[in-house]
């Protein structure tokens, strides 16, 4: 009886625990969208109203959905359902980062949809510099400390290596690693 009681407590505290709930309750309320069975850990968040989570989302702690400009009208960063976004990963966007449904996100995975401008001389001016949008389709995997840039789309099925640098899109099914990344196999095929 006592093992039943450790396990209920360790669920109540750990998996969708008081502070959990009052933390989704938060954001939600400063509105970003998350979806039923969604419950977030501790996160970072620019503009909570830029960020929509689907449905029975996983996500560990550290996250960071940071919004690079002023105030307007979101989702700018949108999970399907099913996700899972390892610790620290970071989404990055200035005009939009779309995940599919069922994508596997590891730890330190970095989504930057932007980039700076380097032809002039002195220092950078404010968001100067080229975005375009990133996409990954459905049950895409992402390895751990990838780093995907802009304007690239990761066909359903598409595998990206740990610590790959993507910067062009990516066919189904495909496997890619490396800096920068190139395909490496597809999946199903031996």
């Amino acid at each position: 009886m006592q093992g039943l009681k450790d396990r209920l407590v360790f669920r109540l505290l750990h998996r969708a625990g008081p502070a959990r709930f009052v933390r989704t309750w938060l954001l939600r309320a400063a509105g970003m969208r998350v979806g039923e069975g969604t419950w977030l850990p501790k996160i970072h968040v620019t503009w909570p109203h830029q960020v929509s989570l689907g449905r029975r989302c996983r996500l560990e702690h550290g996250v960071y959905f940071h919004f690079d400009g002023v105030w307007k009208p979101g989702p700018s960063i949108v999970v399907g359902d099913r996700c899972f976004l390892g610790a620290g990963c970071e989404f990055n966007a200035r005009l939009r980062i779309e995940v599919g449904n069922q994508c596997l996100i590891a730890a330190g995975s970095r989504f930057v949809d932007h980039d700076h401008d380097l032809s002039g001389v002195g220092p950078l001016p404010p968001r100067s510099g080229l975005s375009a949008p990133i996409v990954l389709h459905d049950r895409v995997w992402i390895g751990a400390n990838a780093v995907i840039l802009k304007g690239v789309e990761i066909g359903e099925g598409a595998v990206v290596a740990a610590g790959a640098v993507v910067t062009k899109s990516i066919p189904p099914n495909e496997i890619q690693g490396g800096v920068p990344a190139r395909r490496i196999g597809e999946r199903g095929k031996k």
